[in-house]
This record gives C-alpha cells, sequence and structure tokens, in this order.
C-alpha cells in the first residue's frame, strides 16, 4: 500500500464537525423548522424539513466511511 495515502477519508477536526453538525445540529434545526414554520405560516416547510434531513443523513454516512476507513487501518496495523 502506497504510505503517502492516509488511511482515513476526513481529518479527525473535520469528523467531529461534522458529525456534530450531523447529529445534533441538523436534525434539531430540522425538528424546529418543522414545528415553527408552519405556526408562522412559511411556505414549503415539508421541502426543508425534508432536506435538512437529507443533509444530515449524507453526514452521517461519510463519517461512516471516514470511521470504517479509519478501523480497517487499524486493522491492517495490527
Amino acid at each position: 500500500m502506497n504510505e503517502n495515502v492516509p488511511k482515513w477519508l476526513i481529518p479527525g477536526r473535520v469528523y467531529d464537525v461534522l458529525k456534530w453538525a450531523g447529529l445534533l445540529v441538523l436534525p434539531t434545526c430540522a425538528w424546529l423548522f418543522g414545528i415553527v414554520g408552519p405556526a408562522w405560516g412559511w411556505e414549503n416547510v415539508d421541502a426543508v424539513v425534508l432536506t435538512l434531513n437529507a443533509s444530515g443523513t449524507a453526514i452521517g454516512a461519510v463519517i461512516g466511511a471516514s470511521a470504517i476507513s479509519a478501523w480497517k487501518g487499524d486493522a491492517d496495523e495490527e
């Protein structure tokens, strides 16, 4: 294997920020927008909530792939 290629897809600090955004911030924003939006008569609330939830899911997939890559890399070193 090429020694210059990292065993993870994203660096640790980026992983932490994406994990925080994907697991906490985006779902919370989706929930808040889903509750407050109709009360204020905002249009396309369902589309915004769907977009926020899909974004959180996509971030979760990226950080999951990175975690699996890092885990497999650790197993290869042993």
